[in-house]
């Protein structure tokens, strides 16, 4: 038992600051990015009020639709990270904290 508690012990310290780091940095790259595609969208409406472009809005949301299907296939590869409870549970903590102060 005295040799479980340090492994253990490292796993959720080594979870929490990991989370963290990815937590924080998730949130910024995501607030950039966000910033990002506001600009695209924004410049696209405007090129299609100037007639200087067309744009397809059923193969624009079709596009989207597609995208956001694969987020489905990744169910099955979460379900293995929670597998290791001490890790992921202490990772998503701090994955949390993190993002919440990013």
């Amino acid at each position: 038992m005295s040799e479980l508690l340090p492994s253990v012990g490292f796993q959720l310290g080594a979870g929490s600051i990991g989370g963290f780091i990815v937590g924080y940095a998730v949130k910024k790259i995501s607030k950039l990015l966000a910033i990002v595609v506001g600009l695209f969208v924004v410049a696209l409406i405007y090129l299609g009020t100037q007639g200087i472009i067309s744009i397809n809005y059923n193969a624009l949301w079709g596009s989207i639709e597609g995208a956001f299907g694969l987020a489905g296939s990744t169910f099955s590869w979460i379900v293995g990270v929670i597998s290791l409870l001490p890790f992921a549970g202490s990772f998503i903590l701090g994955f949390l904290l993190g993002f919440k102060l990013g």
